[in-house]
C-alpha cells in the first residue's frame, strides 16, 4: 500500500524521490503520525510534498490509496442519496430551547450511526430527526440544524456540521494564474547573469593559494573583480484601452521590476496598442514624457533584454498601415510592425508577455502577426519564469507561431 502511494505521486508528476520517501519512514519509525489516518496524512504531505502546487494530486492519490482504511465510507454514499439530497426543502429555524435539546454526539457514535441509518434508507426525508435528508433536526444530510451534524452533499448553509462526507479540502493551487508581488519576485529571481566586471577587489582565494606556492611559501595576494548581475533590462508596456483589466497584473510585474534591485540597469516606458516612433514615460503619454523610439535604440545597444507586456489587440490597420495609430499622438508615417521588427532585430533578446488567457490569443489578427516577431508567454508564474528563462539565455526561446 505504501509503494502504490509513493509510484501513485510519481504517475501524477508529483516530484517526490528517495530522500523524500526516507525521511517519510523515519517519521512513522519514530511514530509521529500517531497511529492516525489523519496524522498519516499530515505527516506524509508535509514529507513528500515540497510545493503546494501538487497538493490536489496527492490529495487524489492519498484518497485512492486508502479508501475504505479510515473515515471512508466506500459503497455508502451512493449516487441514489446523492440525488435524494438534490433540491433541498426549506423549513422554519429552530429556536434556542430546541436548538439545546437536541442529543450531542461524539465523532465516533456521529458516523456509525451514519452508517447504521444508510443501511435502513431506502427513500428521499426531507424536514425530519432521522433519516439522512435536507433541513430539519436530523444530524446526516445538509440544510438543516444540527448541532453535531454531519454534512452528506450540497453547501454548508448553517456551518453546524461537525463531519463532511467526502470533502475536498483542497482546491487545486494553480501555477498559471496571474501572480500576486511576492510570486513575481520569485518568478524573477531568475534574472541574473552574473559576471565579474569593475576593478579588483575581491580576494581570489585559490588564485592566491597558486601563487604563494609558487613563491615557496611567500604570500602574494590575488584579486579580482566582484561578480555583479549585468543584466540590463528595458520594459516596454501597454497601456490603456483592452490593457485596462489587466491594470493590477501588469502593476504587479513593474512593482517587483522596481524592487528588483539586482539589475545592473531598468528602464520602463508605455505605449498605447502599438509601439510607434515615440515611447513615453508616464502612463498619460503627455508631449514632455515622449521619447523618440529611434533615438532609445541608439542610446541601448544589443546587450538590453526587451519585455514588451500587452495583449496584443487592436485594429490590423494600427499595426500594418501607416499613420494607423488610433491616437494621433503616437501616430507616425512608419507603420507598427516595422518599429517591432527593429526592436526585435536590435536587441539579442526580447519577449512579449501577455496578461490574456493563452485561450483567446489567436481571436486577433494582430497578436498571430507579432507571435511571429516576439516568442509571447502568458503572465503567470509558469509564463513569466518561462520569459526570464528566455531572456538570460537559460532557457529555450518559444519559436515563433505562424500567422
Amino acid at each position: 500500500m505504501f509503494l502504490e502511494l509513493f509510484y501513485g505521486l510519481r504517475d501524477e508528476r508529483v516530484p517526490v524521490g528517495t530522500q523524500e520517501w526516507l525521511a517519510l519512514a523515519d517519521a512513522i519509525a519514530l511514530g509521529l503520525h500517531g497511529s492516525s489516518l489523519r496524522h498519516f496524512y499530515n505527516l506524509s504531505r508535509a514529507c513528500l510534498v515540497k510545493n503546494e502546487a501538487y497538493f490536489d494530486a496527492f490529495d487524489r492519490v492519498f484518497a485512492h490509496v486508502f479508501e475504505g482504511v479510515e473515515g471512508a465510507f466506500g459503497d455508502g454514499i451512493t449516487e441514489e442519496v446523492l440525488d435524494w439530497l438534490k433540491d433541498p426543502k426549506n423549513f422554519p429555524q429552530l429556536s434556542p430551547e430546541e436548538l439545546a435539546a437536541l442529543e450531542r454526539l461524539s465523532g465516533d457514535e456521529l458516523m456509525r450511526r451514519l452508517l447504521e441509518t444508510l443501511a435502513e434508507q431506502t427513500e428521499r426525508h426531507d424536514g425530519g430527526d432521522r433519516w439522512v435528508g435536507t433541513g430539519g433536526r436530523s444530524p446526516y444530510g445538509h440544510g438543516g440544524v444540527h448541532p453535531t451534524g454531519v454534512r452528506v452533499g450540497g453547501p454548508g448553509g448553517n456551518r453546524s456540521a461537525m463531519k463532511v462526507v467526502e470533502e475536498r479540502r483542497f482546491e487545486e493551487y494553480r501555477t498559471d494564474v496571474a501572480l500576486d508581488v511576492r510570486q513575481m519576485k520569485v518568478a524573477l529571481k531568475r534574472l541574473r547573469q552574473l559576471t565579474r566586471t569593475g576593478i579588483d577587489s575581491e580576494l581570489d582565494l585559490d588564485e592566491t593559494i597558486d601563487e604563494t606556492c609558487r613563491n615557496a611559501g611567500e604570500i602574494e595576494l590575488v584579486f579580482r573583480p566582484p561578480r555583479r548581475n549585468n543584466v540590463r533590462l528595458l520594459l516596454l508596456m501597454d497601456v490603456g484601452g483592452t490593457m485596462t483589466p489587466f491594470y493590477r497584473p501588469v502593476s504587479r510585474l513593474l512593482t517587483a521590476l522596481h524592487e528588483e534591485r539586482g539589475l545592473r540597469a531598468f528602464e520602463s516606458y508605455y505605449f498605447h496598442n502599438c509601439i510607434y516612433d515615440k515611447l513615453f514615460t508616464n502612463a498619460r503619454m503627455t508631449r514632455n514624457a515622449a521619447i523618440p523610439t529611434a533615438e532609445l535604440l541608439r542610446r541601448l545597444d544589443q546587450r538590453w533584454k526587451v519585455l514588451l507586456v500587452g495583449d496584443a489587440a487592436m485594429h490590423p490597420a494600427e499595426l500594418m498601415e501607416q499613420h494607423g495609430g488610433i491616437d494621433p499622438r503616437t501616430t507616425t508615417e512608419t507603420p507598427g510592425i516595422a518599429w517591432m521588427q527593429r526592436i526585435a532585430e536590435h536587441f539579442d533578446r526580447a519577449v512579449w508577455v501577455n496578461p490574456e488567457e493563452e485561450r483567446l490569443w489567436n481571436q486577433t489578427h494582430t497578436n498571430r502577426l507579432i507571435r511571429t516577431i516576439f516568442p509571447m508567454y502568458y503572465l503567470s508564474v509558469d509564463g513569466v519564469s518561462a520569459a526570464v528563462k528566455a531572456l538570460v539565455g537559460t532557457g529555450k526561446i518559444q519559436g515563433a507561431k505562424p500567422a
